[in-house]
């Protein structure tokens, strides 16, 4: 008996480990719905694509990104949420979505913990802060001050409650003591075009949709909003270095599938996406839109939102915003 249980336990690991090897190597058998859950045009569209492109090429099976926006991407997550557990359905999420939104929402319809199985981080980016020509005002330290001259005039736009482009104006607004009026869209896309015919006065916007217009002189860019300034755009200072000491906000992404989703297409999906975001030509992409890559564990992308809703708690509560 002695030898027997070690024999029976060696043989039941094997055949555990067997299944394990058996169910990655038949992962995809069918198309793999990725579900982008904000408009088309911003970053995290273009980052879904490009994902969803390179995952089909390495699946060998189609990858079928879908725009499912609004409510602040809660109605793309809720959806992803009551999806069946087998890896068919995955989700392009951010750090307003998983954070955020749950200080600013009653009702969520998904848990951003007990609702979703991990896959990986995938990218990470600062934004730009950007105004309107007539604007007059080209500096950070020159908004600020005309801000406070006329407070409540100001108008940012963003792209609606929740989504980072709100949260960093509201976080500099704390830091400033600016009384800027806050206009939500349906996307931060819409929020910058509105902002290039003048209905509103700034956006704090992720690089994407606003480089090309600050390329055509259509919109000023004031500052950014990471540590170092942006190889996307060398010539902006870091809000830091333009008069906000400390000033950092950051976008991150992961991808993520519905809870319970076998740990065998998890370590798959997690495998390919690290070497993905490993290919030169993946990462001079990634470099041209002013966003790094990133791979991770799963668990660290839970870890990852832990940290985040720590830091996040308390400049919720200073811009007095409760859920609704």
């Amino acid at each position: 008996m002695r030898i027997a249980r070690p024999l029976l336990a060696a043989f039941l690991l094997f055949l555990c480990e067997g299944a394990h090897a058996q169910a990655a190597g038949a992962y995809p058998r069918k198309p793999v719905r990725f579900i982008a859950p904000f408009p088309p045009g911003g970053t995290s569209d273009v980052l879904c694509r490009l994902l969803g492109q390179k995952l089909a090429e390495r699946l060998g099976q189609p990858v079928l990104v879908e725009n499912k926006p609004g409510a602040s991407s809660n109605i793309g997550h809720e959806l992803v949420a009551r999806q069946p557990a087998d890896g068919y359905t995955i989700l392009l999420s951010n750090n307003g979505a998983l954070v955020i939104n749950p200080f600013l929402f009653k009702r969520l319809g998904f848990d951003p913990v007990s609702d979703f199985s991990p896959v990986s981080m995938v990218a990470s980016a600062g934004q730009v802060l950007v105004v309107h020509p007539s604007v007059p005002v080209a500096s950070v330290r020159e908004l600020i001050a005309l801000a406070k001259a006329k407070p409540g005039e100001l108008h940012y736009g963003s792209g609606g409650k929740g989504i980072p482009s709100h949260i960093t104006a509201e976080t500099f607004k704390a830091a400033t003591g600016v009384d800027i009026v806050h206009v939500p869209y349906k996307g931060t896309v819409q929020a910058v075009t509105d902002l290039v015919g003048g209905q509103v006065e700034l956006v704090f916007s992720d690089m994407v949709p606003a480089m090309p217009h600050i390329r055509a002189g259509k919109l000023r860019a004031l500052g950014v909003t990471t540590a170092e300034r942006s190889p996307a755009l060398p010539d902006v200072p870091t809000i830091d270095d333009a008069g906000v000491p400390g000033f950092r906000a950051l976008v991150w992404w992961a991808v993520l599938a519905p809870r319970a989703t076998p740990p065998a297409v998890i370590d798959r999906l997690n495998a390919e996406l690290g070497r993905i975001v490993g290919e030169s030509e993946v990462q001079d992409k990634y470099a041209s839109l002013g966003v790094a890559t990133e791979h991770s564990a799963p668990q660290q992308v839970l870890a990852r939102m832990q940290a985040d809703a720590r830091a996040f708690a308390p400049v919720l509560k200073a811009a007095r915003m409760e859920p609704e």
